[in-house]
């Protein structure tokens, strides 16, 4: 009895979340809700995401489908995109656990260096229904300061 009670308190310690903006109640006779959360990416600080994602409350997992949109909020510059993971895995920037059995939503930026673009990928990290649910945003650095215009061929 002592263990289900210490997993049902971890699960509500593990799901607060400082970086909520939203809570949308899905009605009267459930206990899912649409939870919004904002996050400022770390090292490129003129990015902001917002993502949203169902919370079942009293359930021992939630819902895998999320859904992310991150847009420039300041000044994006040279040195941060120089500090950036530019491997084609790129980096975890958030983590969101999803369940008391491990399930969790991330969120991990790749930099598209052809394109100059940052990718932000939202993802759930267990399969449901014979997919991975995930989603994608992504922040141009055209018109920043840290676009480089393309070299012209001669």
């Amino acid at each position: 009895m002592r263990i289900i009670i210490g997993v049902l308190l971890l699960s509500l310690l593990i799901g607060c979340n400082r970086n909520e903006v939203g809570d949308v109640s899905l009605g009267l006779f459930t206990t899912k809700d649409i939870k919004l959360d904002a996050f400022t990416d770390p090292i490129v600080t003129g990015v902001t995401c917002h993502v949203s994602s169902i919370e079942a409350n009293l359930d021992f997992s939630d819902p895998s489908d999320s859904a992310i949109s991150c847009r420039q909020t300041g000044p994006i510059t040279a040195e941060m995109i120089t500090k950036i993971d530019k491997s084609k895995n790129g980096e975890v920037l958030f983590s969101k656990s999803k369940s008391v059995f491990f399930k969790s939503m991330k969120i991990r930026r790749i930099y598209d260096a052809k394109n100059q673009t940052l990718m932000y990928l939202s993802y759930s990290t267990k399969e449901t229904s014979g997919s991975f649910k995930h989603g994608l945003s992504t922040v141009s650095l055209w018109g920043t300061e840290a676009y480089s215009a393309p070299a012209v061929a001669p």
